[in-house]
């Protein structure tokens, strides 16, 4: 904020005295009636003290309800005040405002400030949002050293201030303070041009007692006036005649087409040419505009063009009431014409605010029906309930279409129940939508089913609901109205689908869905389509799942929702392929940021991964009891949400083979039993049991309950497999059967190679066979010994980043060939362990290297290890 000193401001050297004179007290509050000059003040004060790029000024705007607007504006304007290289974090709207996690993140972000800071906040008393105001006495109460507060307000904010005057931490300003002297006085007559004799001086500025907007109305009168004496004789300078000085002395002084003009735009919170034209009904208005800002001091300019202009709100008051006197039949049609020029020019709130003015109540409905969905997802979520708000009831009740809107809201801010109720209110009256908006409005009625289902966790109702609302995708390059509701809904429809366990059609769903937000510049919907995407991916690629959830989750810290629920998916997701690959320590940290924003109650399925993760976490680093009351907190998700057909089963599994470890060998018998009838054949029960049977000593029982999955006759997981092989080796071993045991440890070597995964071998009791297992005749030295090191207590070598995408797929035989690459095999011996020619393995190999675009044998080894192809090597670390 640059400060400036411009006509009729006199410097106020004992008031700059006490804005700069802080010394312990880093919060000063002006407290002080409209008109009093605490604004003029302030600007004078920071254009006289050099602080312009170093203030954070922030005008509160008229009636502000919205919380995360606000903070908005301050998080913007402190970026500004610290530079380019501002530390605070940039952030954008989000649908869901956490308020006290963002101020909290704000304050100590500015705990690394190097010089000082003034945070200035002008017209507080128009922050009528109670959060906003509970978390500016947060960040008050946090605040940094070198970060200095100003709060500019027409009364006492409710902000506890009592404490910080208690400490002596806090400047007082009033209106006793705000007061003229007559020195001042005459320094700003002389500054408007006007000599008074010391009589009229002093009678001027008895009358107005040293209020500043009384002096300078007078100064604006008297510039020019014919008996300067006689005015000031007349002048009593108090609020309660202000107004007919104005008018008398300002306004009518002015040709009629300025006054027009000026009463009847005082109506809209700004205004430029092209709005106060039509108005008017008069051209020309942009030149007027300009004018009255150049020679008076209650029209102020908005833009370094001259082009947007507001009002002084004291001014703007009084116009109003000279609008409701000289044309009072014409206030209702001067706001349906506002509310349709900002309607053309996608001002939406606006709009609606002035057909609410205007009484226009089904215009006003239309509007916000139609752009409800846009808006929250601008972040303006407060500011579209604070406009359905200002609905009398009876509209409300009586519209299907703002009980639908109501719904829709409940749902982004968690009101589960009262999104049920105005759902049913939509669905009884939907007989009113007229017949040309019935498609649109049953649409969004049905997303709004559908997020509903969809943060209860029933899975059953949500698939239905998406099957009745048939999403279609957009066609290539289109765009147009209504594009964020189709992106949000292939984005919950693909959601669901993924967690009842439909893959292809999820991941076919999710994508559409991305491509739709990133076509229409949603990064919010974006971060939460690559944050489930990365779910979906990690059944067949765990480098993909990395990489499509740090891609989520480096979207939403670029916006600063990094510590936001919607990142909550991606960080799980990524800690997850974190801990099957056996980084624990980075995995720790990812869950740990999750647990923070991660809500199960509304998001059911991801607060149920996160559980069953961080139980895998506690298991493999030897901690059986944090990771029993974590699978137990994933069954109790588990056990209500309806059909979540992805995740039955893995918590109830996973929780007896802790118990088992713990050596409970009834409580896990009675889990087991718990499984749902369908689920205990399934490859995940199967693998419990084997546990099972081996704890209790039955070896061959444990054989006979894992061969099905060993041969694909029980329905599993990929991921489980690797776990199956092991469990198997584990049995063979007991039994003698040395060869056996071998061949399934490098079968379960040979599945987990292209992941790199580990967590399966830290778990699984087969720590001997993986230290007995000849390096030399497996085709996975290098995983072997990356297991080995996790199993002793190393780390693994770091994921490398995302790299170029192959120039062609691998065949599944150039893939079998891939894997021996890493050993000390050569072409023959490969050929010999696959069955294959010599000659088929170099044109195998051949292959291979073109495909990775490299020549040598060790580079295609590396190129296959950056793409995930192959598991990292602990010689790379």
């Amino acid at each position: 904020m640059k400060g400036s000193r411009g006509p009729f401001v006199v410097a106020r050297r004992e008031l700059f005295g006490l804005l700069s004179d802080d010394g312990s007290r880093g919060v000063t509050l002006l407290s002080a009636p409209a008109g009093s000059g605490k604004t003029v003040l302030l600007r004078s004060w920071i254009g006289d003290a050099g602080l312009g790029d170093r203030v954070a000024w922030v005008s509160v705007e008229r009636g502000e309800q919205d919380a995360q607007r606000f903070w908005l504006s301050v998080i913007g304007e402190v970026r500004a005040a610290i530079g380019a290289d501002a530390f605070v974090e940039k952030r954008g709207p989000a649908p869901v405002f956490e308020g006290e996690a963002v101020v909290g993140r704000l304050a100590a972000e500015l705990g690394s400030l190097e010089r000082p800071v003034v945070l200035v906040l002008d017209d507080l008393h128009e922050l009528h949002a109670a959060d906003a105001l509970g978390q500016l006495e947060l960040l008050i109460a946090r605040r940094p050293p070198l970060l200095r507060v100003v709060l500019a307000s027409r009364h006492d904010p409710r902000l506890g201030l009592h404490r910080l005057r208690l400490a002596g931490e806090l400047r007082e300003i009033r209106s006793a303070d705000l007061r003229f002297t007559l020195e001042e006085t005459q320094e700003l007559l002389a500054a408007a041009g006007v000599a008074l004799c010391g009589e009229s001086l002093a009678r001027l500025h008895e009358r107005t007692e040293g209020w500043a907007a009384g002096l300078r109305l007078a100064a604006l009168a008297l510039a020019g006036h014919p008996d300067p004496e006689r005015f000031v004789a007349e002048f009593s300078g108090s609020e309660r005649t202000v107004a007919d000085y104005l008018f008398a002395e300002v306004l009518e002084r002015q040709p009629e087409e300025a006054r027009r003009l000026l009463r009847r735009t005082s109506i809209v919170e700004r205004v430029n040419g092209s709005l106060a034209d039509l108005l008017t009904g008069a051209a020309g208005s942009v030149r007027i505009l300009q004018e009255l800002e150049e020679h008076n001091a209650f029209v102020i300019s908005l833009d370094a063009s001259r082009s947007w202009f507001r009002y002084h709100r004291l001014f703007a008051d009084l116009l109003r009431l000279e609008l409701e006197r000289a044309e009072p039949d014409a206030v209702r049609e001067l706001h349906r014409a506002a509310a349709g020029w900002h309607a053309q020019h996608g001002e939406v709130v606006d709009a609606v605010r002035h057909a609410q003015a205007a009484g226009d109540w089904a215009s006003a409905a239309r509007l916000l029906a139609d752009h409800s969905f846009s808006l929250w997802l601008d972040g303006l979520g407060a500011t579209t309930y604070a406009l359905l708000t200002g609905f009398p009831p009876g509209v409300i009740r009586a519209d299907p279409e703002l009980a639908r809107v109501f719904a829709g809201g409940a749902v982004w801010r968690g009101s589960l129940g009262d999104a049920e109720t105005y759902i049913a209110l939509a669905e009884r009256n939907a007989a009113k939508v007229p017949d040309e908006r019935r498609p649109r409005f049953e649409a969004r009625l049905g997303l709004s089913r559908l997020q509903l289902a969809r943060r209860r966790g029933d899975f059953r109702s949500a698939l239905t609901e998406a099957q009745l609302l048939a999403v279609e995708a957009p066609a290539a390059g289109e765009a147009g109205p209504g594009d964020d509701v189709r992106a949000a809904a292939l984005m919950h429809l693909g959601i669901v689908e993924l967690w009842s366990a439909r893959f292809e059609e999820a991941e076919r769903h999710l994508e559409q869905g991305l491509a739709l937000a990133r076509l229409g510049g949603r990064p919010y919907l974006e971060v939460q389509c690559l944050a489930h995407l990365a779910v979906a991916a990690g059944r067949r690629s765990l480098a993909r799942a990395r990489a499509r959830a740090l891609e989520a989750i480096a979207i939403a810290e670029a916006h600063g929702w990094g510590a936001d629920r919607v990142a909550g998916a991606a960080l799980v997701a990524l800690g997850t392929v974190d801990v099957w690959q056996g980084r624990f320590d980075d995995a720790e940290g990812w869950l740990e940021r999750a647990r923070h924003v991660v809500r199960p109650e509304l998001e059911p399925a991801t607060g149920q991964l996160l559980h069953l993760t961080r139980g895998r976490l506690y298991a493999a680093r030897g901690r059986p009891e944090e990771a029993a009351a974590a699978f137990r907190a994933a069954a109790q998700i588990e056990a209500l949400v309806v059909a979540p057909q992805l995740m039955t089963g893995p918590a109830s599994r996973l929780l007896a083979q802790t118990q088992l470890l713990l050596g409970d060998g009834a409580a896990a018998q009675v889990t087991l039993a718990g499984l749902p009838e369908e689920q205990r054949d399934s490859g995940m029960a199967r693998a419990a049991l084997a546990y099972a049977h081996l704890a209790g000593g039955d070896v061959h029982a444990a054989v006979d309950t894992i061969t099905p999955v060993l041969e694909g006759s029980a329905q599993s997981l990929p991921l489980l497999l690797v776990e199956a092989f092991l469990l198997d080796a584990a049995a063979r071993d007991l039994l003698g059967d040395a060869q056996a045991a071998e061949s399934d440890v490098e079968r379960a070597l040979e599945l987990a190679e292209p992941d790199g995964l580990i967590w399966p071998f830290v778990v699984t009791p087969a720590r001997g066979l993986l230290e007995r297992h000849p390096p030399h005749r497996t085709a996975h030295s290098g995983l072997l010994k990356d297991i080995l090191d996790v199993l002793a207590g190393s780390l693994p070598s770091a994921p490398a980043s995302e790299p170029a995408a192959l120039r062609e797929d691998l065949s599944q035989s150039e893939l079998r060939v891939l894997r021996y690459l890493p050993s000390n095999l050569s072409a023959p011996e490969i050929g010999h362990e696959l069955y294959l020619s010599f000659h088929t393995v170099k044109t195998h190999m051949r292959n291979i290297y073109g495909k990775l675009g490299v020549h040598r044998r060790t580079e295609a080894v590396e190129r296959a290890r950056e793409l995930g192809l192959l598991a990292p090597s602990s010689r790379l670390r």
